[in-house]
């Protein structure tokens, strides 16, 4: 085989018989060990010289056909299992995001074959449209776990998705129906593969956590065939897209200036099939049979991530609920609940644990801030956050809900104001002492909301506490909120103060 292809590689990928082999190894290899290796495999393909251009598409398709499985498997571990160690989602997100990113690096070097020799050109083009759909596939896969970790998706990878599109279109080869991963099952076109790409990044996933992300990228695959992709304006657009520029999708608030590498797309049916489903799973508390978006999402999930699709598709922009005030101010912030119960009743004095971060705007909700990425690279949505005003000694309590890397060094967050007078107590049901911040004022027999560890919520169970020298009884009623670390209750306080 080498003395046809004319190439002097030893490459062991050269070789049809050893190409399995690596393939057969990478099938049969746990997920994490199958990723790294085929990574490595991947990499090495795309730096070596000595190869054909053929040969080189056909390894790099069938490296990723033996890996995939382990990148679902990969991505599900790691969304299922939130208590990961700073350090240990650290190698997983880096596993993951370096493992499309080989696969995108192989690819592209395939393209680049086909571009710089005209007869690597002749030889890939009964492959092309496999090689373009694969490569959107790739890029996909790395823009999907940067947005795990709310990374910046920069134009130039904008701009190598816009050229692949485009690439295909002008070769007819759009809306051929192709496999160039696994079985038919995984039929698509790329038209499909694009489309999913810009409806991805229009849905706002940056006030989305992780599962959410995952569940909103299945229902987006489930509602695609409604979409409508066109070179036209049409009533139904909703978002443009220049595929010639280094620009993401935009929101379509006025026309913008014409180009033949212009696109516009919209939900179509889209909009009434998310409120279909919306009522279905209403009603049943459950989603239908024939929808699987793998794993057990609760209906409370699914509903949410629903209510997020809707208002990101609607023709109408999501409206906020007060009117933002620009202002240019410094703050004092803490991450998590146990450092802000710490300092709310000063038996965490160390500074160290506040860091300053500046308010770019205001509103009677909440704030949105810029904050130093060095110690919070990990940072996630619904992360409790303390927030001390410039020259003041009170604090607030908020909670991370829209979160996005601006460069390496920098973050933006918007965060909601959960209590401007929150109160740190500790609580006992006779046998255990548990840590509380009050969010409401105390007054006998009314309701107020109260936060917690997640794991010391305890429904039905009565607490005790003394606040300023009087006896108080909580009776838990309800969870208004659950997030990772903490959860947000609803309790009905009692005075056990005889006065």
């Amino acid at each position: 085989m080498l003395g046809l292809f004319g190439s002097k590689s030893n490459h062991p990928l050269v070789d049809a018989k050893e190409a399995r082999r690596i393939c057969a190894e990478l099938a049969a290899l746990d997920p994490a060990a199958s990723l790294d290796e085929a990574a490595s495999w991947l990499e090495s393909l795309a730096g070596l010289n000595e190869i054909p251009a053929a040969v080189r598409l056909k390894r790099s398709l069938e490296l990723v056909t033996a890996s995939l499985p382990a990148s679902r498997r990969q991505a599900r571990d790691y969304l299922a299992n939130p208590q990961l160690s700073r350090l240990e989602e650290q190698k997983a997100w880096q596993r993951n995001h370096g493992y499309w990113t080989q696969a995108t690096h192989a690819l592209t070097r395939c393209l680049a074959d086909a571009d710089a020799d005209p007869k690597a050109a002749d030889t890939l083009r009964p492959q092309i449209g496999m090689l373009l759909a694969g490569l959107l596939i790739a890029q996909f896969g790395c823009l999907r776990w940067t947005q795990l970790r709310y990374g910046l998706i920069d134009g130039a990878q904008w701009a190598a998705i816009g050229q692949i599109y485009l690439r295909a279109t002008q070769e007819k080869l759009a809306e051929r129906m192709l496999t160039p991963f696994g079985t038919a099952a995984d039929e698509t076109t790329v038209a499909q593969e694009y489309l999913k790409i810009l409806i991805f990044h229009a849905t706002s996933m940056g006030s989305l956590a992780p599962l959410e992300i995952a569940l909103a990228e299945r229902f987006i695959a489930h509602f695609l065939p409604h979409f409508v992709l066109s070179a036209e304006l049409r009533p139904e657009s909703v978002y443009w897209v220049d595929a010639g520029k280094p620009l993401p999708p935009t929101r379509l608030a006025k026309l913008p200036e014409l180009s033949p590498t212009l696109r516009f797309f919209g939900p179509g049916q889209a909009l009434a099939a998310v409120q279909e489903l919306r009522a279905t799973i209403a009603a049943n508390k459950a989603l239908p049979p024939e929808i699987n978006l793998g794993g057990q999402p609760t209906p409370a999930s699914l509903l949410a991530v629903l209510d997020h699709l809707a208002a990101c598709w609607s023709p109408q922009p999501p409206t906020r609920g007060f009117p933002r005030h620009r202002v240019k101010s410094g703050i004092g912030a803490c991450v998590g609940f146990s450092t802000l119960h710490g300092l709310l009743t000063g038996t965490d004095i160390d500074q160290g644990s506040i860091e300053s971060w500046v308010v770019e705007d205001v509103s009677q909700g909440g704030m949105s801030v810029k904050l130093p990425l060095t110690r919070n690279d990990w940072m996630k949505i619904g992360a409790m956050v303390g927030i001390q005003p410039e020259g003041g000694a009170n604090w607030l309590v908020g909670s991370i809900r829209r979160f996005a890397r601006e460069s390496e060094t920098q973050g933006a967050a918007g965060v909601e104001t959960l209590s401007k007078t929150p109160r740190a107590v500790t609580v006992t049901d006779g046998a255990l002492h548990t840590d509380m911040i009050l969010l409401d004022p105390l007054r006998d027999d009314s309701s107020i909301r109260i936060v917690l560890l997640a794991s010391n919520w305890e429904e039905g169970v009565p607490v005790q506490m003394l606040v300023d020298g009087r006896p108080w009884r909580l009776h838990p009623e309800e969870i208004l909120e659950a997030e990772a670390e903490w959860l947000m209750g609803r309790c009905i306080a009692e005075s056990l103060d005889p006065r």
